[in-house]
């Protein structure tokens, strides 16, 4: 018994320890950007985040068009992909013929599993031709949107919506992923229930499992939100890296994570390091700030299903 109860003594403790290092370790790496970042930012003051004037010669930062970058090309990535992801999660879970759901499953799942650099090039080679020449004169002058601010000015592929597609397809399999799980986790009964009641099949979806997933289809949309916030390298070579702020979603722009990997090997002052750990810094709070409101949302709505 005393062996038993030194070994439950052990196990506590190690478990306690796992459990407290990942909140420490998060508070260690905000206490450590934030030292990095304050020189720049205590210099800049708010106008960090409002300026849009980034001149490294005369040691202005602004983070605006980066901030403003970021926050566009992910709405952008979750308005495409989240319908898309639903759509297909539903398919796998409730439609498809058990020989279909495996393989299908599989493959949307693998999107996950290619590297970001290949995204990169594929939108190089293919997504950007298709955006320069059929896409963006369909949109502009077939459906005549080009007098519209969002689709004005010229497209030469590089540009924000180009970034919003990648970013989409790249988040796609996150969604999918625990969207699919979730729904086949809504109990058969939930299902029989509705089906009894005279519901048809899409009835029975729409108003009996959907709202069962609720909380946890909207868990996978900000985990593909958070995915969608911090990609770097396929978003760098697609958006086309101008520090501007436009309307048009074909012009070029910038995001937090591009302007980091562009920059940080060729910063040599002290005070433009300093100004490139802020926008990690801002980035980091946007994270933050993104994940605590899921959590509240999640929370509520669980809380209004439990009623």
């Amino acid at each position: 018994m005393e062996a038993s109860a030194r070994g439950d003594r052990v196990y506590h403790a190690i478990t306690t320890a796992f459990a407290v290092s990942i909140p420490l370790l998060l508070v260690l790496i905000a206490i450590s950007i934030g030292i990095a970042a304050w020189p720049a930012l205590s210099q800049a003051g708010f106008s960090f985040i409002t300026s849009s004037e980034w001149d490294v010669a005369r040691g202005k930062f602004g983070a605006a068009p980066a901030i403003y970058g970021t926050i566009v090309s992910s709405a952008i990535a979750l308005l495409i992909a989240t319908p898309l992801a639903i759509g297909v999660s539903i398919f796998l879970s409730e439609i498809a013929p058990p020989w279909l759901r495996q393989p299908v499953g599989f493959l949307v799942d693998l999107l996950a599993a290619i590297p970001s650099v290949v995204y990169g090039l594929w939108g190089i080679f293919v997504l950007i031709p298709l955006l320069r020449d059929p896409i963006a004169p369909f949109l502009s002058d077939t459906l005549r949107l080009g007098s519209t601010p969002l689709f004005s000015g010229p497209n030469y592929g590089y540009s924000m919506l180009a970034a919003g597609l990648i970013l989409a397809i790249m988040i796609l399999p996150f969604i999918s992923a625990v969207t699919r799980e979730v729904l086949l986790a809504v109990p058969r009964s939930q299902r029989e229930a509705a089906l009894a009641l005279g519901a048809t099949r899409w009835e029975m979806i729409r108003d009996a499992v959907l709202p069962y997933a609720r909380s946890g289809i909207i868990g996978g949309i900000i985990l593909g939100l958070g995915r969608a916030l911090g990609e770097t390298m396929a978003v760098t070579m697609l958006i086309g890296n101008r520090p501007e702020i436009s309307a048009s979603l074909f012009a070029p722009g910038y995001t937090m994570a591009s302007l980091i990997a562009n920059e940080f090997t060729e910063a040599t002052s002290d005070l433009h390091l300093s100004a490139l750990m802020a926008v990690g810094a801002v980035l980091f709070v946007i994270t933050l700030i993104v994940n605590a409101l899921a959590r509240w949302l999640v929370w509520q709505v669980t809380r209004k299903s439990a009623r």
